[in-house]
């Protein structure tokens, strides 16, 4: 049996919406769209410790659609591992991965030293995924390219990066194999967000592969300030402190724009306001620097920030735990898997008077999750943490489109993709998107394996 010319191996994203992998084969060539670490359960982060589906060493070219660790966090280990080609990816993309890939060896190998000291881990001499190092060489590798220009990747293989909102430098990927157009969502924005730009259309392909982290439920109508204001009003005005788990890039820079139009209104009480998170003070420099992405004039921007104090010594990060007066924590990660955030849940998350304020998607198994889901303990650091503290979940500050949202943008085809495969969510939000694509649309699409290879051109 002749084997097809082109393919795509789904080697992640599939079932879970994290470790987004897509192998592309044609022409004796290998391309990877995106690299990312797998979260949330620990059946997934195990894999993160698997050697790559392929040797690295055979993988010509990265691209890669945008910054968020479940994109582009395993390209550390990729590159340690035997991978010298180059990671394309917009200016914005890499520059944010020049604070997130580092932040995130660190924090791989804090908690490998965490766990041999305090004796948590089940091996005797816990290694990291990777070390600072490795995410140092990784970052050597990347080139940039513009939005909207076709590349050429190697001979009858092009890429066009266009935008996809979301957050600073998201990418949709637009790629052409030896006549074959296969389109990646990447992560896509919404049209309404309030801080960045609506994703560009759908101009059509062959093949579409799409995104469906909201696959199975719409944003709630009311926007993002009127839903936070009540929560925030209601802590503070009890003399609560209010924790906002959230991602460096992206979340945090809504919240503050919404935080800081809620406080010169008055809408809310002007308490402090804390951002302990070091990568969150140096991507938002990056936002500015792009005005051209966001909604956001430059004056605004820079009013956001009278608002807020940056936290950025571990000392004053300690120290913040010792404050009892209302204010407002915002600190990374966003589903509570590492970071700082865990000693202010520890500090602040055994007081009914306090609240965790979840803004954002919460991958399953990950704490957030739990949290979502009703749990009085949580696992930190080795030990049963109890949360009496209010738990707040909000919706309408998602950075991703929803269903409805994921239809219209479908809608702007001028015809529809031979095939459609839907990818990057949770099985039921994944199977009721490829449902009503399927119904509204009468598409053809289907939700991939683990590990399925397509021909591209069937």
């Amino acid at each position: 049996m002749k084997q097809p010319d082109k393919t795509l191996q789904f080697l992640g994203a599939t079932g879970t919406v994290t470790g987004s992998r897509y192998l592309i084969e044609a022409g004796g060539k290998r391309i990877l769209v995106d690299c990312g670490m797998f979260q949330g359960y620990k059946t997934l982060r195990e894999r993160n410790r698997q050697g790559f589906a392929v040797p690295p060493d055979t993988i010509d070219t990265v691209l890669l659609t945008h910054a968020h660790l479940d994109h582009s966090g395993y390209l550390p280990a990729l590159v340690r591992d035997g991978f010298r080609g180059n990671i394309l990816a917009s200016l914005g993309t890499a520059e944010l991965c020049s604070l997130i890939l580092p932040d995130s060896a660190h924090l791989l190998e804090e908690e490998a030293a965490h766990a041999k000291k305090h004796k948590y881990s089940k091996h005797e001499h816990p290694k990291p995924i990777y070390t600072a190092e490795d995410a140092d060489r990784a970052l050597t590798q990347f080139r940039t390219v513009k939005f909207d220009e076709n590349i050429t990747v190697s001979d009858g293989i092009t890429a066009t990066f266009s935008h996809a909102g979301h957050i600073l430098g998201a990418s949709q990927l637009h790629i052409d194999i030896h006549g074959t157009s296969i389109h990646f969502t990447g992560d896509l924005g919404r049209q309404d967000d309030a801080l960045m730009n609506p994703p560009a259309p759908y101009e059509g392909s062959d093949v579409l592969v799409a995104e469906s982290t909201y696959g199975d439920r719409s944003h709630p109508e009311i926007d993002g300030e009127a839903e936070l204001a009540g929560p925030l009003r209601r802590v503070l005005d009890r003399g609560g402190v209010v924790v906002i788990p959230a991602f460096a890039v992206g979340r945090t820079q809504s919240l503050l724009l919404h935080i800081s139009r809620l406080m010169k209104s008055g809408a809310i009480p002007h308490v402090p306001v804390y951002v302990n998170s070091p990568m969150a003070m140096n991507a938002s420099g990056m936002y500015r620097s792009h005005q051209e992405e966001h909604r956001i004039a430059n004056d605004e921007f820079d009013l956001m920030y009278e608002f807020a104090t940056m936290v950025s010594s571990v000392e004053e990060s300690i120290a913040l735990n010792e404050r009892r007066e209302p204010m407002i924590i915002i600190s990374a990660s966003g589903m509570m898997t590492g970071g700082r955030v865990l000693h202010h849940v520890k500090a602040f998350g055994t007081s009914p008077k306090n609240a965790i304020l979840l803004s954002g998607y919460q991958a399953g198994g990950t704490r957030g999750s739990l949290l979502a889901s009703g749990a009085e303990t949580l696992r930190i650091f080795g030990e049963d943490v109890p949360i009496r503290a209010e738990v707040i979940q909000l919706d309408s500050l998602s950075s991703h489109a929803d269903a409805d949202q994921m239809l219209d943008w479908m809608r702007t085809a001028p015809k529809p993709p031979r095939i459609t495969y839907i990818t990057h969510g949770e099985p039921l939000s994944s199977d009721r998107l490829r449902f009503r694509v399927q119904d509204e649309l009468k598409w053809n699409v289907k939700v991939p394996r683990d590990g399925q290879t397509v021909d591209l051109d069937r």
